[in-house]
């Protein structure tokens, strides 16, 4: 969506008339049904001033086309300005210019990432070349508009308030390729803008390229389905297996007929794969020519998946994550704007109130936005009361919204080398569910042991990653978490104290948390649910705090409310016990489920060390 456009000669009037925030404005509300804040105004009424008087002394055409606020679908990104026209070899062509008011910047060591002054703090952002780029690169892969009627797309970053430094910060050598794709201009650099821009648009003609690339269907160009393809080609994570690939074949048939509203729920527990097929769906959808985005609620999660399909510069990875959404997106998308979205570990789905969530419901946030919704789900795997995802809601707001329902059932165990036993020893001695299982399991294929101390599991799991091995140690949340504001912005300060053991490990960091379970430094980190649901390692070790205990007397699991820490999974829950317990026990449950080839746990309360003990030894006669 546009939010304004115009030629050039009716942009350069306006400004001259000291109306083009103004004429913004009104457009936004129009378009949006909403007013702008008081900075978007501002920034408008100063930005375009500059932008007036580098297009007038580039001496373009009057009939170029000029886009602001050029809205990229499905995002919530809006491009700053765009400027269309042809060459001298009447190529059509498009700039994107990202605009920054920014006046001083730092670099960092991480890739495309750089430091500013933002709303008074100085916090890290993406450069503003790789910005503009990123922009550019996903109207080149989503746009039909753009890629069929062969449009040229260009990116520069224009920052008209800064005065250059020296050495510069923003123009050092390790931003040297992403100011190579957006040149980067300051404040002494509007000739050189001027000239760039004259070069590729000045012969005009561009009122006919704005309509066309804001008609345009989305869909993924051939461009990007065949990088997908490529990040999928010889990775053995996505591999389907048995069911899997029945699953995954279902899903396409069904998604492919696009000719009426469908949920299709695949309902599976730990390690029966659905992720790995979530994500085939998401590629072979792709493959179909159609508008899909890969939706999960948990951050971690999502950003993991990245980094196991890419392994690459951080362009690659920006490329890939346009496809991949959180699930609060969809509260203001039209009805079927997608054909497809898949939601994995659709159970933590939130309600009204959640946290930074406008909306009321995303289970129906999502079923509006899409003629297919594909719901991969647990229901054992809420982990907080403002975690609706479940089986049940789907089928209830499927049926309100006259939506029609497909569910298949996953059964077989690829995780915790198939130990199903193990799987089913876990439901029964956590008292999630009476499973009847105490066959055991084969301790060769899954290792399984219970210590009795946390610098032993530490020892443990720090052999197994000496030895190549993915090996993570987790816990419950039964520490409190020192904040980054506090002085722990990434695992300075050990949190995780066991006194009686002399035992002290730091939570996973906030800097790195969105990839803990695949960052380097994580080794030396405690996880949590948040950081590793919906993720694998081949071996994890699980410290049980003393937010969960045995009671002696009844001989029942029970979750402690004041050693539980996590202050959102307990909200509202002091006096619903059944429910806090049940939470608490999805969470162990979990992360106990997370290795591959094996566990090891440590429970804190002596109490529920020896019952485990006890019932360990019941099931491996």
């Amino acid at each position: 969506m546009i939010i304004y456009s115009s030629s050039v000669a009716e942009f350069k009037e306006a400004v001259d008339d000291n109306k083009i925030a103004i004429n913004i404005e009104s457009a936004f509300i129009e378009k949006l049904g909403k007013r702008p804040s008081v900075s978007e105004w501002r920034s408008w009424n100063n930005s375009m001033q500059f932008m007036e008087r580098i297009v007038r002394n580039s001496k373009v055409a009057d009939d170029c086309g000029v886009m602001i606020e050029f809205n990229i679908p499905a995002t919530g990104k809006r491009v700053d300005f765009i400027i269309s026209g042809e060459d001298e070899k009447a190529n059509r062509n498009f700039i994107i210019v990202e605009l920054k008011q920014w006046e001083e910047a730092w670099s960092t060591e991480k890739e495309d990432i750089v430091k500013t002054r933002l709303n008074g703090t100085v916090r890290e952002t993406t450069h503003p070349s790789y910005q503009a780029w990123s922009y550019r690169q996903y109207m080149v892969d989503m746009n039909a508009g753009v890629y069929e009627q062969n449009i040229q797309a260009r990116s520069v970053a224009f920052l008209h308030n800064y005065r250059e430094k020296s050495p510069e910060p923003l123009k050092d050598a390790k931003y040297e390729r992403i100011t190579g794709e957006a040149p980067l201009f300051l404040q002494h650099e509007t000739r050189q803008l001027q000239a760039f821009i004259h070069k590729y648009v000045g012969k005009g003609k561009g009122m006919e390229l704005l309509y066309e690339i804001e008609n345009g269907r989305i869909a993924p160009s051939k461009a990007l389905v065949d990088h997908i393809n490529a990040l999928f080609e010889g990775n053995s994570s996505f591999v389907l297996l048995d069911e899997q690939k029945v699953a995954y074949e279902t899903i396409l048939t069904l998604a492919k007929k696009q000719d009426k509203k469908q949920a299709i729920i695949v309902k599976g527990g730990p390690g029966t794969g659905k992720s790995v097929i979530s994500m085939n769906a998401l590629g072979g959808l792709l493959r179909e020519g159609l508008n899909i985005k890969f939706v999960a609620p948990n951050s971690s999660f999502r950003n993991v998946l990245i980094e196991m399909l890419t392994e690459q510069s951080s362009r690659s990875k920006m490329r890939t994550k346009t496809l991949f959404m959180g699930s609060g997106s969809f509260v203001d998308t039209l009805e079927n704007e997608f054909d497809t979205l898949i939601v994995d570990e659709a159970h933590r789905l939130k309600g009204k109130g959640s946290y930074m969530y406008r909306g009321v419901n995303q289970i129906e946030d999502i079923m509006k936005s899409a003629r297919t919704s594909v719901f991969f789900i647990d229901d054992n795997q809420r982990i907080r009361p403002d975690d609706v995802g479940s089986v049940a809601d789907i089928k209830r707001i499927a049926k309100e919204k006259q939506v029609e329902i497909h569910e298949y059932t996953l059964h077989s165990q690829f995780r915790c080398s198939g130990a199903e036993g193990y799987l089913n020893w876990i439901d029964d001695v956590l008292g999630i569910q009476s499973t009847g299982n105490f066959n055991g399991w084969d301790q060769e294929a899954f290792e399984f042991r219970i210590v009795d101390s946390p610098n032993r599991l530490r020892e443990l799991i720090a052999q197994k990653q000496h030895a190549g091995k993915r090996a993570r140690i987790l816990a419950g949340y039964a520490w409190s978490w020192t904040t980054a504001k506090e002085g722990n912005p990434n695992g300075q300060i050990d949190d995780v104290v066991i006194e009686e053991h002399d035992f002290r490990m730091p939570w996973n960091g906030n800097a790195i948390r969105e990839a803990w379970a695949v960052h380097p430094e994580g080794v030396n980190q405690v996880g949590c649910v948040h950081t590793t649901q919906g993720l694998e390692f081949d071996y994890v070790g699980v410290i049980i705090g003393n937010d969960l205990k045995l009671n002696p007397e009844n001989g029942q699991l029970y979750a402690d409310y004041t050693e539980y820490k996590d202050r959102t999974g307990k909200k509202g829950l002091k006096n619903d016990p059944d429910r806090l317990n049940a939470l608490v026990k999805n969470i162990y449950k979990i992360l106990m489920s997370r290795g591959m080839k094996g566990c090891y746990i440590y429970c804190r309360d002596p109490e529920l060390q020896a019952y485990m003990k006890g019932r360990l030894s019941k099931a491996l006669l």
